[in-house]
């Protein structure tokens, strides 16, 4: 510094003692100036304060000595507290070159910088507010400084200025946010934990509305929760908390909207503490929200299906996951099927929803089934004001396309799996025209899914697709060529392919137009027997493992008519003879002894209608792919005539190993309960002799084996024709004796009555 400059109206002896090394005598010099500047307040003399708050600014504390910078920070902490309530009329000229000197290299001088605003802030109270900004940025950069003694002095600054941001009601929260916006993506701990801190400050003040502005900082926030430090992270979870429970009270005033994508990205997140957070955020979004969640749902679907397979180790995280997807499910509603070719938007007014859950009480799905209908507090309740109507859409496309990836990733979960085809069910269901647009695609991937090894996860795949094959959305008034697209009318009907022979050329399956026989079903129904039957034949083991059951299943889901008429109709085209005949049995043993098909086998019994005759003629063209299975056919609809011709016709037949194996089951089967009624027969030796001789085909066929042994006892239970026609016999000699007997008794009456003798006369008097 230059020694010959005039520093006036400072004293040479204040300008040497600002320049000394000792921190008494530039506190000496501080209190010159002190006086000084009191003396030119009491004159009113503002130009000869902004000159020496000018000197004390640009001749020291910015100057490149540091002791001169100490001399300069102090001598503008006296000029502010000589100043008092006037200060706010210089804070500019007194704040800046304070905030200058915190990136000083000296952690001394940042020291006395924090000491000298800690004063400035002090005097001037409320009146530094325009200034908080630049105040907040210095402060956020002395939050993470390495010396404790810096950090130290601006903690006291910073509590300062929380206390007077508390108490006034002019805090510009709009100029504001762009920078805590900035700030709050910092990776260091303590500016981490500065930040959050000034949130929940903010947060606590009444007058101040940080709800308005959260989309801007929520990200960051999820951000710091995933700090190292066990403190910040507290401190995060406790302010999100806060926030939270403001969206609850006032939902009215939620962008909802604007944090949807922000919440399903954290919803993804490794840390378990952000995603069970970001989870439990969702949740009460979908809950409180309600359809404006909707635009947003492959987005959530994504997140959240992935977190319903989790074990033990992540269950609060998927108990919420799937309170959430259950919620999102409810949303979908039939009005999402009446679209104008997807360019229909709903006119959102906002109806009551349901009581959002606390982490607590959702500790299974059944929780939301439970509370989904019952009365809601009015603290749940809010509507969106006609200004603020929001147009709602349902993404199906996007949501099918999550649904089909998840099917489609062979690492996913048995109970995300489940979930997926719960999905597909559900919107199936509900937006059956939009869905079937998408069938095509998903078709094979749902026929895929039928190898899981999961059986609950075959049965909701079974649903989907009995879905699809009988729902009215997949039926079509005329039955186009299959070009593999889909065809719409005018009013978005959707048109299904029927698929034809040329097209199944390559797999072996040949003839196979729409079966005229499943009126009930839609165009997709023969499609799908079609290819499940080309699985089976593709895939040997899942027939062997999983064919009986699935097939069960269908029969319970669908018309068990229709799938035997239908399969019978296409394994009767089929060029694999083995998969036919392998295939017949598969259905034989089936229809023999699943309770599922108890009604359908009483309707093959008799054979008293049109419709079970003709089953009955469908069946038996197939069934003839497998000679016993024929037989075992007859057997079941009562033609035994036939069936003993057919075990004539053995003789000529190459008899295998495999053969005699099946004859064997079919003896197994008539010692069965759903063979009752045949055995019974048996005992009708006259009017069931093609029975007996057939039973005694089967035996002839047989070798020296159990079940030889098995139908030889059996048929040794007949009674004998000679000792029946005997009893008859006997029986007529009975019938002729009573009837003798009768007559006799009716002779013998008449003679007596004729015979009667003649009344005797009085007794004559005594003599």
């Amino acid at each position: 510094m230059n020694p010959e400059k005039d520093f006036s109206p400072l004293a040479p002896s204040v300008v040497r003692a600002l320049n000394d090394k000792l921190y008494e005598k530039r506190k000496v010099a501080a209190l010159e100036i002190e006086k000084l500047v009191r003396e030119f307040v009491a004159q009113n003399n503002t130009a000869q304060i902004k000159h020496v708050i000018q000197i004390l600014s640009q001749e020291f504390a910015l100057s490149q000595h540091p002791h001169s910078r100490k001399g300069g920070l102090i001598g503008l902490a006296a000029c502010s507290i000589a100043l008092g309530k006037d200060s706010g009329l210089y804070l500019k000229e007194l704040i800046e070159p304070v905030l200058t000197c915190f990136n000083d290299a000296d952690s001394r001088l940042r020291y006395y910088a924090c000491e000298a605003l800690y004063n400035i802030v002090k005097v001037a109270r409320g009146s530094v507010l325009p200034h908080f900004n630049v105040l907040f940025d210095g402060l956020s950069k002395l939050a993470a400084d390495p010396d404790p003694n810096v950090k130290s002095g601006s903690e006291l600054l910073d509590r300062l200025l929380k206390d007077i941001v508390t108490e006034s009601n002019k805090f510009d929260l709009v100029g504001f946010i762009p920078l805590l916006r900035e700030r709050i993506y910092s990776n260091n701990q303590y500016a981490r934990q500065f930040i959050i801190s000034w949130i929940l400050v903010l947060e606590s003040v009444p007058d101040i509305n940080l709800l308005d502005y959260l989309p801007e900082i929520l990200d960051g926030l999820f951000q710091i929760l995933g700090d190292n430090s066990k403190e910040i992270r507290k401190m995060c979870e406790v302010a999100l908390g806060e926030f939270l429970k403001e969206i609850k009270k006032n939902p009215s005033s939620v962008k909802f909207a604007e944090m949807a994508n922000i919440l399903v990205i954290h919803c993804q997140a490794s840390d378990d503490l952000i995603q069970l957070t970001a989870m439990c955020w969702m949740r009460e979004f979908i809950q409180l929200a309600g359809r404006v969640m909707l635009p947003y749902s492959s987005g959530i679907l994504t997140a959240v299906l992935p977190c319903l397979s989790y074990d033990d180790r992540k269950k609060s995280i998927k108990e919420v996951a799937n309170v959430c997807n259950q919620s999102l499910m409810k949303l979908v509603i039939p009005e999402d099927d009446e679209t104008d070719e997807g360019k229909q938007s709903l006119s959102l007014q906002m109806e009551p929803k349901q009581e959002s859950l606390s982490q607590q009480e959702v500790t299974s799905s059944s929780c939301l089934e439970a509370s989904s209908d019952s009365n809601l507090s009015s603290a749940s309740v809010f509507n969106v004001s006609s200004t603020e109507r929001v147009p709602v859409t349902l993404n199906l496309d996007g949501i099918v396309q999550v649904l089909d990836c998840h099917l489609h990733d062979t690492a996913i979960g048995m109970m995300t799996r489940i979930a997926v085809l719960k999905w597909l069910y559900h919107l199936y269901i509900k937006t059956p025209r939009k869905m079937f647009r998408h069938t095509d695609s998903l078709f094979p991937i749902l026929l895929r899914t039928l190898s899981d090894e999961s059986d609950e996860v075959i049965l909701k795949d079974l649903e989907v697709l009995a879905e699809i094959a009988s729902s009215p959305a997949g039926q079509t008034e005329d039955q186009g060529p299959c070009d593999g697209s889909d065809t719409r009318s005018g009013q978005s009907e959707l048109h299904v392919p029927v698929v034809k022979a040329s097209q199944l050329s390559s797999s072996g399956m040949k003839g196979m137009e729409c079966s005229p026989s499943t009126p009930t079903m839609n165009s997709y129904f023969y499609k799908f027997m079609i290819n499940l039957l080309k699985r089976f034949s593709s895939e040997r083991k899942l027939l062997e493992t999983r064919g009986a059951f699935i097939i069960r299943q269908l029969c319970l889901l669908l018309n068990a008519e229709n799938i035997f008429h239908s399969m019978a109709d296409i394994l009767l085209r089929e060029e694999d003879l083995k998969f036919a005949s392998t295939m017949v049995h598969t259905l034989n043993t089936i229809l023999l002894t699943s309770s599922e098909l108890f009604q359908l086998r009483n309707q093959l019994k008799d054979l008293k209608t049109p419709e079970s005759r003709n089953l009955f003629c469908c069946l038996y063209r197939s069934w003839c792919h497998n000679p016993v299975t024929t037989v075992s056919l007859c057997f079941l609809t009562q033609n035994y005539k036939h069936a003993y011709d057919l075990i004539q016709k053995f003789g000529d037949l190459e008899v295998t190993v495999d053969f005699l194996t099946e004859v064997d089951k079919l003896v197994q089967l008539i010692e069965c309960p759903i063979f009752t009624y045949l055995r019974l027969q048996l005992l009708d030796v006259k009017n069931n002799p093609y029975l007996i001789k057939a039973l005694y085909g089967l035996l002839m066929l047989l070798p020296q084996s159990s079940a030889f042994q098995l139908l030889s006892h059996r048929l040794q239970c007949v009674p004998n024709p000679e000792l029946l026609q005997a009893t008859h016999l006997a029986s007529g000699m009975e019938n002729f004796t009573c009837r003798v007997a009768m007559e006799t008794s009716r002779a013998l009456e008449q003679i007596y009555t004729e015979w009667r003798p003649a009344q005797l006369p009085s007794a004559a008097p005594a003599c």
